[in-house]
């Protein structure tokens, strides 16, 4: 007891030191915080002294200060402990010990999808469609995704033997591997389509985002890339300077990027572009959809906003909170919501929603609605029914109230009724569904008959997966395959390409299927500047011109 009275005095005096911020806000309806860190004392000890279970004080300790956090109800501010404060240094240094393997398990095997350049896995000549049949001599049939990252990481400098089945190769394969420090690149599939169109995605906004992203356009731009489609769709954000960075490449000096408001000294600041944009005459179309959050949106909205870029797709999720972490011990911190960032324009990127599922439904209604929340769900939580407008730098009027509403709202694809009957057929199955094909493309790749990744998905090659889901246990009747077979023809012609051809290959094919894609192309086909580029955005008072 002494102890706690111990802890409270020290917690008492450091917060009238620091400012009072307890005192501050110290008064609660039974009193002050003197009368409630008594109560929490005093329910602590009976707690630890009378209840039917036995729990440790530091156990209690813990689940008060979970608790805590809890009853802030905001879903982004968490206690990362152990794995969890891992997996966010990972996320957003995009460092790990490990192979440098790209992986998914497919058939019960863990099948490697792809080597990563320059890692240990590709100078050892470990190849796409290759199966890891066991790891250490512990055989890994019916490994779990989580089961095959976790044992194949692990700290750098250490040794893993790999067992591995090769088609076309009789006999097991063994390698003796060492783990190394892998980064997992932020910047994927640089492209260069015709018409000299680039392509990029940036799947995550970590610390090499900026780096990588110059590196990879400098080179499109030697091949000869004129205009860019940088793809934010899917990333979730990631660190807020970065972000700034990553911005500063394509705005000019003295530019706002984001500005940020909090309550704590320091969490209020404006951000600005600090050096002259490096392609200045490239058109660029930014890509995002729902799933596009934090500082992908920052981006997003601050190339909208200066009339740097037209972007196209989806509105965003709308996640306009600044978390800042701080580190408690080697193996513990807090990562804690500080500020709210608002685009150049004054947009809120935050949206009003009771959590992270409302703000993705807000996003999706969104998405179907020409990029507004409909008035009937605004309505029910109380907001304008009307969103507010604001304006660009050339006087283009752009949509508030959360998250980034595109210049041109584009829809993906979405399954005709005959293909959602046979997704609801096939059910669980549908892994089963994917290791056949994955399967059957590793026996193609043995036999060596594609010579092209311009190979058309024939109805014998379709045919021959329905033969295999059948054999598999998988009922599903043959009219209703038949419904689907456009999509699942898309489907196989991926897996295929994905196992004989690479990633290049695979990307190629659902870049022609993606309507989004196909639309930035579009738009970038008929435009030779940035100027001329936002001319053809609906409404759009800026003329074509320089």
């Amino acid at each position: 007891m002494k102890q706690r009275w111990g802890v409270i005095l020290a917690v008492a005096c450091i917060s009238f030191f620091s400012g009072g911020w307890l005192l501050q806000r110290g008064v609660t309806n039974d009193g002050g915080v003197y009368q409630s860190a008594r109560l929490f004392d005093d329910v602590l000890a009976r707690v630890q002294t009378y209840y039917v279970d036995s729990i440790g004080e530091a156990a209690l300790y813990q689940k008060a200060t979970v608790g805590m956090l809890e009853e802030l109800h905001d879903p982004y501010t968490d206690l990362l402990q152990g794995d969890n404060y891992k997996a966010l240094t990972e996320s957003t240094t995009g460092n790990y010990g490990g192979l440098g393997i790209q992986i998914e398990v497919r058939a019960g095997w863990i099948t490697v999808v792809a080597p990563l350049p320059d890692t240990p896995a590709e100078r050892a000549g470990i190849q796409t469609g290759d199966q890891i049949t066991a790891i250490n001599g512990t055989t890994t049939q019916d490994y779990s995704s989580e089961k095959a990252v976790s044992t194949l990481r692990g700290e750098a400098g250490t040794d893993v033997a790999l067992t591995i089945r090769r088609a076309a190769v009789d006999a097991p394969i063994e390698f003796k591997l060492t783990r190394a420090r892998i980064h997992n690149r932020s910047v994927i599939s640089p492209t260069l389509f015709s018409n000299s169109i680039g392509y990029i995605a940036l799947s995550v906004v970590s610390q090499a985002s900026t780096s990588e992203l110059r590196e990879a356009i400098d080179s499109l731009r030697r091949q000869g890339a004129s205009s860019l489609i940088l793809d934010l769709r899917g990333n979730p954000g990631g660190l807020l300077d970065e972000g700034v960075d990553v911005s500063d490449l394509f705005l000019n000096p003295g530019q706002e990027v984001v500005s940020t408001r909090g309550r704590a000294a320091g969490s209020s600041e404006t951000y600005s572009d600090t050096k002259p944009q490096a392609w200045p005459d490239m058109p660029i179309v930014v890509l995002v959809d729902m799933y596009s959050a934090s500082a992908a949106e920052i981006i997003a909205g601050a190339l909208q906003d200066h009339d740097r870029a037209l972007v196209v797709g989806l509105p965003t999720f709308g996640k306009g909170l600044v978390q800042s972490v701080f580190r408690i011990d080697q193996n513990t911190a807090l990562k804690l919501t500080t500020a709210r960032w608002y685009t150049p324009s004054g947009r809120t990127i935050q949206r009003t929603a009771a959590d992270e599922r409302d703000q993705m439904i807000q996003a999706m209604l969104a998405a179907r609605n020409g990029g507004v929340v409909p008035d009937s769900v605004l309505e029910a939580q109380g907001d304008s029914l009307k969103l507010p407008e604001f304006m660009t730098d050339d006087g283009r009027i752009v949509l508030g109230g959360g998250g980034i509403v595109p210049d041109i709202v584009v829809q993906q694809d979405t399954f005709t009724t005959a293909e959602r009957e046979f997704r609801d057929a096939l059910g669980a199955k549908i892994p089963a569904y994917f290791d056949v094909m994955t399967t059957y493309a590793l026996e193609l790749k043995n036999a060596g008959t594609l010579k092209s990744p311009n190979f058309a998905v024939t109805p014998a090659m379709r045919g021959e997966v329905y033969t295999r889901l059948r054999a598999k246990g998988v009922d599903v009747n043959q009219g209703t395959f038949d419904g689907a077979s456009r999509w699942i023809d898309s489907q196989l012609g991926y897996v295929i390409a994905r196992y004989i051809f690479g990633r290049s290959a695979e990307f190629r094919r659902r870049a022609a299927d993606d309507p989004q894609v196909q639309t930035a192309l579009g738009l970038l086909t008929k435009a030779s500047t940035p100027k001329a580029l936002l001319s053809l955005a609906p409404g759009a008072p800026v003329p074509a011109g320089k």
